[in-house]
C-alpha cells in the first residue's frame, strides 16, 4: 500500500478535527460538495474577514455589496454565460466516467483491462460536446422555459448590475471600487483536491472602476496589493508565483490577466486572478438592458463608460492554501508532531486553558481564565489526559497559544503559556495575559 500523501493527511486531519466534513456524509457523501465543521467555519471565517477588513474597511474608496444569488436570466445573456460558459465534454462509452475534453491525463477506464500489468487502458471515448457549467432551475411553480433561472456562477455580474446604485448611493467619485464576498456555483465536470475545485463555492471579488487611460496604473497597483495580502496571512512568499496569461488563455474581455498561485503537492494552482476587463462587461449590461451606464466626470465635464480593474479570489481555496501551507510534521523527542503553523490572526482557536492537576483552586482559576478570555477570542478549554497531549492535540489543530494554570499559580498568581512554534514556556502574571493575546492577536 502506498505511503499516504500530504494531502491525504491533511484530509485525515481535517476531518478528525473538525475542519471539513463531505457533504451529506451520512447518505454516501455528494460529489465535490463540502461542510466546513467548527473549526473550519472559523478558519474560513477568518480568511474572509481579513480580506473585507483589507478591501472595504481599510480603504474609503471601496463599498461593499451582498447582491442575490439568483438574479434575472437576461444578466447571464448579456454576460455572455448563457451561450458562451461551457467545457468540452467527452463520455466514455465503457466505464460511463464523464471528461473535459482539453483534460484528458485521467482518462484511465477501470473496466477495460490493459494488455500490461499495472497499466490502465484508455477510454473509448465519444466525441466533444459542448457542457454549460451552470446551474439551471425554476423560478414559481411551473417548469418552463421562460420560468428558467440560474444559480449565478460567479459574483462579479451582481455587482456590475448594481454599480450605478452603489455610486449613486454612497455619492463615490471613480476611481471607486465594490467588493462582494458570496456563494458561486460551477457544474464542473471534473471537480477535485479536495476544496480546491468544487461545484459550491465562495468567491472574494472585488471590481474597481477607473477612467479608460488609468487602467493599467491601477491594474499594477492592485497586483502589488493583492500579492501582498497573501504575504501578511502568513503564506510561504517561496510558495507564490504570478501567472501571466499568454494569447491563447486571454478571455475575450481582458486586455491582461494574471494569477497568483501556490504550489500545493498537487501542483502550481491559481488562488487569485487580477484582471484588466477593459469596459467590456458595463457596455454588455448598457446595450441589452437598454439603460445608460456612463460616468459623468464634473471637473472635465467628460462622459465615458468606467473600466474595471477585477480582483477575485476563491474564499474555498485561500482556506485550503492555509491549511496547505500551515501544514508540517517534526520529530520531538522521538516522537511525531503534527502542526498546523497558522498566522496567529487566523488560528481558528486564540489560546487553550489548561489546568494541570485536578486540585486545591485549579480548575476554579482556569475556569474564571477560560471564561474571561473567551469573551474576546476564541477560546478551548481542555483538562483531559496527560498534558503532553494536550499540547499535541492543540499543535495539530493550529492554536498558538496553551495557557497552563498549574500547582503554583494559586501561590504566585501566574500561568504558563505555551507557544506553539517554539515549544517556549514563559510564565506571566494572570492579570497580563488579556494584554499579552490582543498583542499578538
Amino acid at each position: 500500500m502506498a505511503a499516504p500523501t500530504v494531502m491525504d493527511k491533511l484530509v485525515s486531519l481535517a476531518k478528525r478535527r473538525g475542519f471539513v466534513f463531505q457533504s451529506s456524509e451520512v447518505y454516501g457523501g455528494l460529489g465535490s460538495v463540502w461542510d466546513y465543521g467548527p473549526l473550519g467555519v472559523e478558519l474560513k471565517k477568518n480568511v474572509k474577514d481579513r480580506w473585507w477588513q483589507a478591501m472595504v474597511q481599510a480603504r474609503d474608496d471601496i463599498e461593499g455589496l451582498d447582491a442575490a444569488i439568483l438574479m434575472h436570466p437576461k444578466v447571464w445573456e448579456a454576460s455572455g454565460h448563457v451561450a458562451g460558459f461551457t467545457d468540452p465534454l467527452v463520455d466514455c462509452r465503457t466505464c460511463k466516467a464523464r471528461f473535459r475534453a482539453d483534460k484528458l491525463a485521467d482518462a484511465a477506464c477501470p473496466q477495460k483491462p490493459s494488455k500490461h500489468p499495472g497499466e490502465h487502458s484508455t477510454c473509448d471515448l465519444t466525441e466533444p460536446r459542448l457542457f454549460n457549467l451552470m446551474f439551471k432551475t425554476f423560478m414559481g411553480p411551473v417548469e418552463e422555459q421562460a420560468a428558467v433561472v440560474y444559480l449565478r456562477p460567479e459574483t462579479a455580474q451582481g455587482i456590475y448590475v448594481n454599480y450605478l446604485n452603489v455610486l449613486n448611493s454612497s455619492r463615490q467619485k471613480i476611481p471607486f471600487g465594490i467588493a462582494q464576498i458570496g456563494k458561486a456555483f460551477r457544474n464542473e465536470i471534473t471537480p477535485g483536491n479536495f476544496i480546491f475545485r468544487t461545484r459550491e463555492f465562495e468567491q472574494m471579488e472585488m471590481q474597481f472602476f477607473v477612467k479608460p487611460g488609468t487602467d493599467d496604473e491601477w491594474f499594477q497597483r492592485w497586483r502589488a496589493l493583492r500579492m501582498a495580502w497573501h504575504h501578511d496571512l502568513g503564506l510561504n512568499p517561496d510558495k507564490l508565483r504570478w501567472h501571466q496569461h499568454g494569447p491563447t488563455e486571454l478571455a475575450h474581455y481582458a486586455r491582461a490577466a494574471y494569477d497568483i498561485e501556490y504550489q500545493f503537492p498537487f501542483g502550481w494552482q491559481e488562488i487569485e486572478g487580477v484582471h484588466n476587463r477593459t469596459d467590456f462587461d458595463l457596455k454588455r449590461h448598457q446595450e441589452h438592458s437598454g439603460k445608460k451606464l456612463e460616468y459623468f466626470e464634473q471637473a472635465s465635464g467628460e462622459r465615458y463608460v468606467p473600466f474595471i480593474v477585477e480582483t477575485s479570489a476563491g474564499a474555498d481555496r485561500v482556506t485550503l492554501t492555509v491549511l496547505v501551507d500551515a501544514y508540517r510534521e517534526e520529530q520531538v523527542e522521538g516522537e511525531l508532531r503534527v502542526v498546523l503553523g497558522f498566522h496567529p490572526k487566523i488560528a481558528p482557536i486564540k489560546a487553550a486553558v489548561l489546568p494541570l492537576v485536578n486540585k486545591d483552586r485549579m480548575p476554579e482559576m482556569a475556569a474564571a481564565l477560560y471564561n474571561d478570555l473567551r469573551r474576546h477570542f476564541p477560546c478551548f478549554y481542555d483538562d483531559g489526559g496527560a498534558i503532553g497531549r494536550r499540547y499535541r492535540r492543540m499543535d495539530e489543530v493550529g492554536t498558538p497559544f496553551c495557557l497552563t494554570v498549574d500547582g503554583q499559580s494559586a501561590e504566585d498568581g501566574q500561568v504558563t503559556v505555551r507557544h506553539r512554534d517554539s515549544m517556549q514556556q514563559d510564565r506571566i502574571a494572570l492579570g497580563q495575559v488579556l494584554s499579552f493575546l490582543r498583542e499578538r492577536l
